[in-house]
């Protein structure tokens, strides 16, 4: 009886690891609106973010002790220059899974463009926001 309540044991323990390497990382967006709606900014992320980096990324910061937020923002100056801020950053999670908002990595980066519209100043922080997720995961893992 005892070997089969270690073997139950075992195996869950086995799944469950299984379960959190499989989890992927809480990310939050904390962007303008107008520039950059959350379901964008996490496609940003996975389509600057190959399997290959994920699995490095897991095993040198655990899912269960890491997380990212994005922040998009700007708008327009009187003149009609577009100017945007993207910032991406690494965060602890508390004990509870929560995340803490006390970036341990960050990449920021700037643009301005003038007589932009709408759709192109929302482009401009697209690619902005991929460019600080590019230099926040060579700043953690080697290209």
């Amino acid at each position: 009886m005892h070997n089969r309540s270690i073997l139950a044991a075992v195996l869950l323990a086995m799944g469950a690891i299984a379960h959190a390497a499989s989890d992927p990382y809480i990310f939050a967006d904390d962007s303008s609106p107008m520039l950059m709606s959350r379901d964008d900014a996490i496609a940003v992320w996975r389509s600057k973010v190959n399997d290959s980096q994920r699995e490095r990324m897991r095993k040198l910061y655990p899912v269960s002790k890491w997380g990212f937020v994005s922040q998009v923002e700007g708008g327009f100056t009187p003149d009609k220059t577009c100017v945007v801020t993207a910032r991406v950053m690494m965060v602890p999670r508390s004990t509870g899974g929560r995340l803490l908002f006390k970036p341990t990595k960050s990449a920021t980066t700037f643009a301005a463009q003038p007589g932009a519209t709408v759709e192109q100043c929302r482009a401009t922080a697209a690619e902005k926001l991929q460019e600080a997720v590019y230099a926040l995961l060579t700043s953690l893992i080697a290209p």
